[in-house]
């Protein structure tokens, strides 16, 4: 089986796609290794080190749902027929994977299968599953910071499932956890410093009221 960066190189440059791209499309240039392919390049686009805006949210529904589906164990995802139906530019896409076919090219060089349990197995996959299901709700939340880290964790967990590469899975769990971390440290913060400001401003009440 051809390689993904080969697939999407192949599908959305050198073949004269169509102006717009569905994600019906994409279900069928995916194939067999469904679940890796639909993580890696939902993923990409907030994974990149200059985000492409807009796609966070959408995207990330969309990773929850496949990371939900992957927990119950199931071997093909489903989507609402207006998620499928859902179209997308193709210049923004082409943008899109003009940055991140070159980072996707150098994770293909190191992958491999091995420790493949960590991919294939029920525990391994729901393992995953919950990871990418955490980071997918990161995704959605609209404060800075809580994207970028979580949509790279979800990228590289889900291109060691694509190849069934256990070590990069592992890889990817743990800027999972790192992203998880940074995301509660954030939430954390926004939530004293609004305290913090409420309290203030009902102390000043206070006192202009005095």
């Amino acid at each position: 089986m051809a390689r993904l960066s080969t697939e999407l190189q192949r599908y959305f440059f050198d073949e004269n796609p169509p102006e717009k791209v569905t994600l019906a499309d994409i279900l069928n240039l995916a194939g067999e290794r469904i679940f890796g392919f639909l993580f890696v390049l939902l993923a990409l686009p907030s994974a990149l080190p200059i985000p492409a805006p807009g796609y966070s949210v959408p995207f990330g529904i969309l990773l929850f749902l496949l990371a939900v589906q992957l927990i119950a164990g199931r071997e093909t995802p489903w989507f609402p027929e207006k998620f499928k139906q859902h179209a997308l530019d193709l210049k923004q896409v082409q943008g899109v994977l003009n940055a991140g076919l070159p980072w996707l090219r150098r994770i293909e060089a190191l992958s491999r299968p091995r420790l493949t349990p960590v991919c294939t197995s029920l525990s391994g996959r729901v393992v995953i599953g919950v990871a990418i299901a955490l980071m997918a709700i990161s995704m959605m939340i609209p404060i800075p910071l809580t994207n970028t880290l979580p949509a790279m964790g979800i990228f590289v967990t889900g291109f060691g499932l694509l190849d069934d590469d256990g070590a990069i899975s592992l890889g990817g769990l743990v800027l999972c956890v790192m992203g998880a971390t940074l995301t509660t440290a954030v939430l954390t913060f926004g939530y004293t410093a609004v305290r913090a400001a409420i309290d203030l401003f009902k102390e000043t009440v206070l006192n202009l009221g005095g």
